[in-house]
């Protein structure tokens, strides 16, 4: 319902919340700028200021860094709609300046193409992440302009989007393909519905549409590589990047789980937004085996590190689990959309099971270390010396290389408000899918209610 107002009033939540506001993203500044000491760097404000023209200097870090940046702007969107706090708008300010700064005249805005590789955008869809990256800028951008009402970023992101939707799609001349990192499908949904410009919701659709089809877009581009690829070996492995078949007929869950339930999380949405029976019975189906068959106690998803992936049903060990905090993150994103399709209490009891044992415990009550990999069973020795397990760490760490994890984590929580009722459209029903302590106000039929 529009212009319902949430706040929560909860001593265990606003003891994050403040945490967030106060320590998570001043942290990840610092982060973003290499500032902490002895943590991985992360390159990313350098990369940006090397794409403006700002210094000289050659890329840093993994080559879908950019998105760091977006989600750590978005966590702070959120926390300047619940608390105003002038300074770190003009930083955040600042960084949108940077972004607009690295933006090509025809729209485009990756980092690592402008610096490392120009001349090869769109040469490498199935590993390079520059739909994923545009994905999380149209993200921030959307959250920004609620927030602020300013629109800088969001007209950054809707240049950039135009130019992807010129660029996509099935008219001549327009390449037909899509992202290995689902991503910018869920960001187009949020990018139309704060526009309006249907373009994107039929761009969105249009990738969802495409994936998997055949002939499959990324084993051809494989051959137009020369067969090589960034960091994978051999010929592209479709169900790790779930295109091995049409999204509408894939039976279960399979390969990244991150990349899977960002994936759904799309798919809930268009089928809710246009009513897409085929779409909503394969999100339904596709929950049915994620939720009831690989899907551990904690909310974790993403049973091995190869791959970052699901395995098959049960396979769930404890003591080399990945499942990855971003993965229970977009976990809980997929629940939410399947609580706008149908109002069941098992995908408000996931969604809770995820947010208070795999997200929660990702984080230090710090807010200055975390886990990428959420273990159920840890041995330090193995950890050290078993290459089965290098990727368990016995504790939390203060930054990775690879470091989607952390502001993924504030994001989340700065929006929590948002995971915690839906109100109908003429204000008849409320219902609670989380029990966090909190006042929802919505009027309807010329009064104002109050319910908390």
């Amino acid at each position: 319902m529009k212009d319902t107002q949430i706040s929560i009033k909860d001593d265990f939540w606003n003891e994050y919340t403040e945490l967030v506001r106060t320590t998570v993203i001043p942290y990840q500044w610092e982060a973003l700028n290499d500032r902490i000491q002895d943590a991985e760097p992360s390159y990313s404000i350098r990369n940006f200021r090397i794409a403006a023209g700002l210094e000289k200097g050659e890329f840093g870090g993994w080559i879908f860094q950019d998105s760091d940046l977006y989600k750590w702007l978005e966590a702070v969107a959120y926390s300047l709609e619940r608390q105003p706090d002038p300074e770190l708008e003009k930083i955040a300010d600042e960084a949108i300046e940077l972004i607009g700064q690295a933006q090509h005249e025809n729209g485009y805005l990756n980092t690592y193409f402008t610096i490392q590789e120009p001349g090869k955008e769109w040469s490498n869809l199935y590993e390079a992440h520059e739909l994923y990256c545009a994905g999380h800028l149209f993200e921030a951008a959307v959250a920004y302009y609620r927030a602020t009402g300013k629109r800088k970023l969001l007209d950054i992101s809707c240049r950039f989007a135009d130019l992807i939707a010129s660029l996509f799609g099935k008219e001549p001349g327009q390449m037909q393909a899509y992202c290995g990192h689902p991503e910018v499908e869920l960001a187009l949904v949020k990018l139309y519905q704060v526009t309006g410009e249907e373009r994107y919701l039929n761009l969105s659709l249009y990738f969802i549409d495409e994936r998997g089809s055949k002939p499959n877009y990324f084993l051809e581009e494989w051959e137009r590589r020369g067969r090589t690829t960034i960091w994978a070996q051999g010929e592209p492995n479709l169900e790790v990047y779930q295109s091995h078949i049409p999204v509408r007929e894939q039976p279960v869950a399979v390969g990244h789980a991150v990349r899977a339930v960002y994936l759904y999380t799309a798919m809930a949405d268009l089928a809710r937004l246009t009513g897409d029976v085929k779409l909503r019975e394969a999100c339904e189906r596709l929950w049915a085996n994620t939720t009831g068959k690989q899907m551990y106690i904690t909310g974790g998803i993403g049973a091995t590190h190869l791959g970052e992936a699901f395995t098959f049903d049960h396979d769930l060990p404890n003591d080399i689990v990945y499942a990855e905090t971003c993965a229970s993150i977009g976990l809980i994103f997929w629940a939410r959309r399947m609580l706008q399709l149908e109002a069941k209490s098992e995908y408000a009891d996931v969604m809770e099971r995820a947010l208070y044992n795999n997200v929660l415990g990702s984080m230090a009550k710090d807010g200055k270390h975390f886990f990428y990999v959420n273990p159920l069973e840890v041995w330090p020795e193995a950890s050290a010396m078993s290459p089965d397990k290098f990727h368990v760490k016995p504790v939390r760490q203060k930054w990775f290389g690879c470091s989607c994890c952390p502001p993924n984590v504030a994001r989340l929580l700065g929006s929590l408000d948002d995971y915690i009722y839906d109100v109908s459209e003429d204000g008849s029903t409320v219902r609670v899918h989380l029990f966090i302590g909190s006042e929802v106000a919505f009027e309807t039929g010329g009064r104002k209610i109050v319910m908390n």
